[in-house]
């Protein structure tokens, strides 16, 4: 019962507990207005919504080359700084170019058979700013153990969106949610810029040398190289359904299946996001520090199945009364979705919390093979709906072929700190 004593330390814990409290509270702002938006726009609005947010995540991946994931590495602040600043300098060129992008809005619209989207299409090097920004400033704050910024952002962000979709919505103005996410996420940044400014932002000002940023750029080339590129294949790979089946089946079902997702992963992301980002920090400084990993990360896995596994089993059977009561009878397609993702939702809240294990051993060339297999798997499920003309067996196609690679990533992650342990004897 060692490790399980470890995992509820007290500095974990609090850790933990001010992330997964502000997780929560911000995701449930979100959710609780759903049962309004639902009523105030259409399945078309949220899948232009899901249609404009997915390009704008791929786009983000972009901004730092995923160089921000190194910011918790280094074991000393100057290198840390000079990561931070590689970050900045990309973030700024990236920006530029997506801007340069708005005058091919028509074309992209067009390729997504969806004329609306080039009508919001210039709000994007916006976001992609706010949201890169946000990822340095995230990581950042993760190093320096100051989680009550990221708590802080996350309330914020989370009263801005949810305020600015209602509003919007009352005022039956068009595109009202892309407005709203486009906002949010700068405000948020301005404000946990300026609360945050004399502790943690003003050292970037301070004098520093090229040489210094070129040593760190060299040092962690695995993200640009490996990271990056397993990262796109993930969210491309995540988000077939809204890319490959947005032309086939129309915006509609994909409106629908973009519900199913939220409310499928918003409960499994604000506890994993908590989880991640202390065991991040902690497993970070444990391997530095030569010691083990696995009795930490075997007593979370267990722990987690214990709790979710009689959970998912119960919501299997009221899933489609459960969204049809909370959102309106229109929406009951979504709950019969989500059963469909229950196994892809377990494997994820394992594998998401723990993913950071590829990047602390260095292993990002092997983590971007198994992204390529997760995406073979899904692409193969999104095709076979496709050639059947049918939205729901790609979508369960989809479903059960994130499942089986998201196990197999498990099982390597775990390989991963065992062998790491072993190394230690």
């Amino acid at each position: 019962m060692r490790s399980f004593s470890y995992i509820f330390r007290s500095e974990l814990i609090r850790n933990a507990g001010n992330l997964l409290s502000a997780s929560v509270v911000a995701q449930l702002i979100g959710l609780l207005v759903y049962p309004l938006l639902t009523r105030l726009y259409s399945p078309d609005d949220f899948g232009l919504l899901t249609l404009f947010l997915q390009i704008g995540n791929v786009l983000v991946m972009l901004t730092t080359m995923e160089y921000h994931y190194a910011i918790v590495l280094p074991d000393n602040e100057q290198d840390a700084q000079n990561v931070m600043r590689l970050c900045f300098r990309l973030l700024a060129l990236s920006t530029i170019v997506v801007a340069v992008s708005v005058l091919f809005r028509a074309p992209i619209a067009a390729l997504f058979n969806s004329p609306d989207l080039a009508r919001f299409y210039p709000l994007m090097p916006l976001m992609v700013f706010a949201l890169g920004l946000w990822n340095m400033l995230n990581y950042w704050y993760i190093r320096r153990k100051a989680f009550s910024r990221i708590s802080g952002y996350l309330y914020v962000q989370s009263v801005f969106s949810a305020g600015g979709k209602l509003g919007f919505g009352y005022g039956h103005i068009f595109g009202g949610m892309i407005y709203s996410v486009v906002l949010a996420p700068v405000l948020a940044c301005l404000v946990s810029v300026s609360l945050a400014f004399k502790k943690h932002v003003k050292i970037f000002g301070e004098s520093f040398e090229s040489q210094g940023i070129r040593k760190v750029a060299a040092r962690y080339r695995n993200f640009p190289l490996y990271t990056l590129p397993r990262d796109v294949v993930n969210i491309v790979a995540a988000q077939l359904p809204v890319f490959v089946l947005t032309p086939c089946f129309g915006a509609y079902d994909v409106g629908l299946w973009s519900m199913a997702m939220l409310l499928g992963f918003v409960p499994i992301n604000m506890i994993t996001k908590a989880i991640y980002q202390v065991l991040y920090q902690d497993c970070a400084e444990r391997v530095n520090m030569h010691r083990a990993v696995w009795p930490l990360i075997r007593s979370f896995s267990i722990y987690a199945l214990i709790l979710l596994v009689p959970l998912f089993a119960g919501l299997f059977f009221i899933l489609p009364w459960l969204t049809s009561w909370l959102l309106g009878a229109e929406w009951e397609a979504s709950g019969h979705m989500i059963r469909w993702m229950l196994p892809w939702l377990l494997m994820t809240a394992l594998t998401a919390s723990t993913c950071f294990l590829s990047d602390i051993f260095m292993q990002q060339k092997l983590g971007l093979a198994f992204e390529i297999l997760l995406a073979v798997c899904r692409f193969a499920g999104v095709g076979i709906g496709v050639v059947c003309g049918s939205f729901t067996v790609a979508i369960a196609g989809y479903c059960i072929g994130s499942s089986a690679a998201i196990l197999a990533q498990f099982i390597w992650l775990i390989t991963l700190c065992r062998k790491h342990d072993q190394s230690l004897c």
